[in-house]
């Protein structure tokens, strides 16, 4: 059965605008964009290292309204439109929470995110495997 309502988190990575594309060409639904904006004082972010502060938050809520803006673009390119949300908190729990507050019946996302440091790789894929187990509905994770 085709979705009603797709949701597609962004985390400003290549393999999450590929997961939009996707989502955007297989789907003729309602699109929800979801951006996390993880607190500063998470043990995921560099926030557990550096101390936080209200600059380091405003700049990562504009970061992503940009990505949530850059969505609506794409998403104007391809005769579509997106519904923007953008939230704080931890990524994975955030989403799932997303998927039942919104009525989202299927999850399209990219099955890594962020950069490829150190940090990074070790990081690799928890999110979208923490979704992907944990969600009530069907996920398409694209590599």
């Amino acid at each position: 059965m085709a979705p009603s309502h797709v949701l597609v988190p962004l985390d400003g990575s290549p393999l999450a605008d590929d997961a939009l594309a996707h989502a955007l060409e297989t789907f003729d639904c309602r699109v929800t964009v979801l951006n996390v904006v993880t607190p500063l004082d998470a043990s995921m972010t560099e926030g557990g290292v550096l101390e936080p502060g209200d600059e380091r938050q405003a700049e990562a809520r504009e970061r992503a309204e940009r990505l949530v803006e850059r969505a609506r673009e794409a998403a104007a390119e391809a005769d579509r439109t997106v519904e923007p949300v953008v939230e704080t908190g931890d990524p994975a729990e955030t989403i799932l929470a997303t998927v039942d507050d919104l009525g989202v019946d299927h999850v399209v996302m990219g099955g890594h995110g962020g950069d490829r440091s150190d940090i990074g790789r070790r990081l690799l894929g928890t999110v979208a495997t923490t979704v992907v187990g944990e969600a009530p509905v069907t996920v398409t994770v694209v590599r």
